[in-house]
This record gives structure tokens, C-alpha cells and sequence, in this order.
């Protein structure tokens, strides 16, 4: 899905929470156990969202680069991981250019990095990791982009954790007779060009597991699927928006079309009826299981 500004990442960041795949996670958390002191590399950081979720799961010495372009988001790794921190009883502190943030069974440092990934990835500072992170990335990215990626882990022998790419499936209940149709121009917008080239959109994951088998890695995929019950109203309410938005990008002669059926929605939404999934898919690449 595209929007990154921190409202929108901090509505769903609870759903992706709930999407990632477990057995990769697992899989993740054993191959760590083997090592000592971690590096990582987390691309599209955004607010530092997977440093969130995987730092008391991966436990130990940690230290990350939490890498985007947008220095808002930069600038609000820091308060919103603050803001974690105290729910779940950890410690931040702060340093001069970054931050620690500790618990009874980990600590990991965190270091801010601007960087345009969508120039060259091998300027990348990569010295001391072991694992390239990223969250909803890969389906906004070229093939040539991706190509480029696999060839850093390869090259710089480097795992890679890739989760929540869109896979082309969505699914309302009750379903409308324009889903399909506003289905199919979401696809489309999906695959426009974007800043990393044309992305690849639904075809990311499939792809991705695809390239970096090719070169060599141990790969495992699994579904990491959003579900939206009846009472997940904002976030259902923030979707449909971005679909409506991006239909009538695609095929603006469709307007009227497109807006009644976003009232039809609306409809059900508002009686407690509708329900919503938006299917994902977790890589986990390693150069060794």
C-alpha cells in the first residue's frame, strides 16, 4: 500500500503485527540464536516500526540502521519508539545521533541514516551486519531495483527478512459487483512507475523468492494477511480511500462508478457488515537455514 506519512504507519502498524508470518519469525529468531552481536539493516524504516517488533524477539545485542529518504519519519524514529518503549516497560536512551532501547533480554542501538534507495544500494554502510530488514517495501520497487538487492546480500553475504508485500489478493464481505473491476485498477496503479522504477506491485514476493533462490540463498515465503473484522473501521475507512484514489488515477472516465461503489461500502462499513483482507507475503533469504 503506498502513503508513509507516521499517521498512516502508526494505524497500521497493529495489523502488520498481527500478519507476520510465524513460522518465519521462528525460523528468523533460531538463525539469530547462532550469532552474537547483531547487525541489521532495516531499508524504508519509516518510523522504525520492525525495529519495534523484532528487537525483543530477536533478544541479544543489536545494532541497526534504520535507513530512509524522509527526514519526518527520520526525525520520528526516536519519539515513537520512546512512546513503545514505555508501554512495554523498556528503556530508551538517547544518543547524540541515535538512541538505545533496552529490555530484560535485549538491547539494541538505533541509528538513524538518510539514504535514496533508489539510488545506488552498494553505498549502503554494511560493515558488521548480517541482515538486510524491510516492511512493505518490495512491491514499490522495479525488478532491476530488486535485482540490485539480491546481489548486495550475495555479494556482502547478508540475510534478508522482506515482510508484508502485497500480493495481489483482496477480499470484502459482502462483496459488491464493481469489486473485481475496482480489484483490477488497484492492480494497475500498483505496477505504475514509481521513484524505484515501474514496481512490481502483486508480482513482488513470487519474484523475490524467485531471485533470490537463483543466487543461491535458502528462501521460505508465507502469507502475512491483513484481516479486518467489522470494527476495524478507520483502517478499512483508510483503504478504501486509497483505493478509490487510485482507480480514479487509473481510469478517470470511471469516476461516478468508482464513487458509488465507495458509498456502497461506506454503507456496510457504517452498518457493522463489512469485512475486509488484503493478502501479503513474507520472504525470509538466508545463506544458510
Amino acid at each position: 500500500m503506498s502513503g508513509f506519512d507516521a499517521g498512516w504507519l502508526r494505524l497500521r502498524a497493529p495489523y502488520d503485527d498481527a500478519a507476520r508470518n510465524p513460522d518465519l519469525l521462528a525460523r528468523l529468531t533460531a538463525w539469530r540464536r547462532r550469532r552474537d552481536r547483531l547487525g541489521l539493516i532495516d531499508l524504508g524504516a519509516g518510523t522504525g516500526a520492525t525495529l519495534r517488533v523484532l528487537a525483543p524477539l530477536l533478544g541479544g545485542e543489536q545494532r541497526w540502521l534504520l535507513v530512509d529518504h524522509d527526514p519526518a519519519l527520520l526525525a520520528a524514529q526516536r519519539p515513537e519508539t520512546q512512546a513503545w518503549a514505555e508501554a512495554k516497560g523498556y528503556v530508551l536512551t538517547a544518543q547524540e545521533n541515535g538512541f538505545t532501547v533496552s529490555g530484560d533480554t535485549f538491547q539494541a542501538e538505533a541509528l538513524p541514516f538518510r539514504a535514496d534507495l533508489s539510488a545506488r544500494l552498494d553505498a549502503l554502510p554494511t560493515e558488521g551486519a548480517q541482515l538486510v530488514t524491510a516492511s512493505a517495501l518490495l512491491d514499490l520497487v522495479s525488478a532491476a531495483w530488486l535485482d540490485r538487492l539480491v546481489g548486495l546480500c550475495r555479494d556482502r553475504r547478508l540475510g534478508c527478512y522482506a515482510a508484508l508485500s502485497y500480493d495481489g489478493r483482496l477480499d470484502w464481505s459482502p462483496a459488491d459487483r464493481l469489486d473485481a473491476a475496482m480489484h483490477a485498477l488497484f492492480d494497475r496503479h500498483q505496477r505504475q512507475m514509481k521513484s524505484f522504477g515501474p514496481a512490481l506491485g502483486p508480482d513482488a514476493a513470487a519474484l523475490a523468492e524467485q531471485r533470490f533462490r537463483t543466487a543461491g540463498f535458502t528462501v521460505r515465503a508465507g502469507r502475512s494477511d491483513w484481516r479486518m473484522e467489522a470494527t476495524d473501521r478507520d483502517m478499512q475507512e483508510a483503504l478504501l480511500g486509497f483505493y478509490v484514489q487510485s482507480a480514479r488515477e487509473i481510469d478517470p472516465t470511471q469516476a461516478d462508478a468508482i464513487e458509488h461503489w465507495r458509498q456502497r461500502r461506506r454503507l456496510a462499513l457504517g452498518a457493522g457488515h463489512s469485512r475486509h483482507s488484503v493478502g501479503h507475503v513474507d520472504i525470509l533469504a538466508l545463506t544458510e537455514s
